[in-house]
């Protein structure tokens, strides 16, 4: 049996455009698509070939209903693998965003950072 993988995560954000483009920036991922979504709401997927990240967003009317998709921040963090972490780290701060609570212990280094909707990021490298 092959191992199964993660395809993709659904985060709800108050802007997909700008959420997707601060990705780009600091993981070189790629806007895969952008479209229509339920509710009259708006969905951006960025990452790579076999994965990537919904940013959705919906009408402010039909966000009136609580349910896990008109929560924002709703994880707890998205971990995200990197083989250079100082790159990384620099382009974080480039974006704006602050990184926080570096760690160092086997298997690898990581730090975290929150992006402008409140989503945390782990981001660690193994190398």
């Amino acid at each position: 049996m092959s191992e199964a993988y993660l395809e993709h995560v659904n985060l709800t954000v108050s802007d997909p455009q700008a959420a997707a483009l601060d990705l780009v920036k600091i993981f070189g991922w790629k806007i895969r698509w952008s479209g229509p979504s339920m509710d009259s709401g708006h969905t951006v997927h960025v990452g790579g070939e076999r994965f990537y990240v919904a940013l959705f967003s919906m009408d402010p009317e039909a966000a009136a209903v609580k349910d896990s998709y008109r929560t924002r921040g709703a994880v707890n963090h998205v971990a995200v693998v990197v083989d250079d972490l100082k790159e990384i780290e620099e382009r974080v701060v480039a974006a704006g965003l602050k990184p926080q609570s570096h760690q160092t212990y086997e298997p690898g280094s990581r730090f975290y950072f929150y992006d402008r909707e409140g989503v945390e990021f782990e981001v660690v490298s193994y190398s």
